[in-house]
């Protein structure tokens, strides 16, 4: 049997890693080992093998592409006339979404996947976008799956350094308040061989009528 994702010692050492990044119009916070070791392994597997991933066609330079990254969406069902189904969120999505509420005492009802398959999946500079009325997003993000970088750039402050936090197996991280609005994050893509990641963000969608 494979042992999957040794290459952090933080799951050794029990420490659970809890940090607050001091940046300027924004709330983040990061939980290294929010899942234990167990857990991150069975969700992974899981997750990998079960969700039914697709392709995600984005428009660029006046064409659309195919993104480099499988995704899946997950919304609480609401009977709304003249509109199309949602999936709901399966056992396992809500008992992570559980974790994530106890932790943060914020509501969410729906939840993205991304799965990046190896090196050349990734995520371009962006700020989170949903069909939905709310200005400041919280993002809830949980990471299963290799180690990838996740940066962070202020969108109108030129002069701050760019943040980098990598996201181990396991992780969580919170982007709360004025974040969304006034800084980009990305997940590069490397020339290492990786193996996929899985990432989930949890939402508070509020569709308009």
């Amino acid at each position: 049997m494979m042992t999957l994702f040794e290459d952090t010692e933080l799951f050794m050492s029990g420490n659970r890693g809890t940090k607050t990044f001091d940046l300027p119009d924004a709330d983040v916070m990061l939980i290294d080992t929010f899942f234990t070791k167990e857990e991150s392994d069975y969700y992974y597997t899981t997750l990998l093998e079960q969700t039914r991933w697709h392709t995600y066609e984005m428009p660029m330079y006046e064409k659309v592409v195919a993104a480099p990254r499988m995704v899946s969406w997950f919304e609480d069902s609401v009977q709304k006339k003249d509109k199309a189904p949602t999936i709901s969120l399966t056992p396992d999505l809500c008992a992570i979404r559980q974790r994530v509420e106890t932790e943060t005492q914020i509501k969410f009802n729906a939840v993205l996947l991304n799965l990046y398959r190896d090196g050349n999946d990734g995520v371009s500079w962006h700020s989170d976008k949903t069909a939905t009325v709310n200005k400041n997003m919280i993002i809830a993000s949980v990471t299963f799956g290799e180690t990838r970088m996740f940066r962070l750039r202020h969108k109108f402050r030129k002069e701050l350094q760019q943040v980098e936090i990598p996201l181990y197996h396991g992780s969580f991280l919170l982007m709360a308040g004025t974040t969304n609005s006034f800084w980009e994050h990305q997940v590069p893509k490397t020339a290492r061989k990786v193996l996929p990641r899985i990432n989930l963000t949890f939402r508070q969608v509020h569709r308009e009528e």
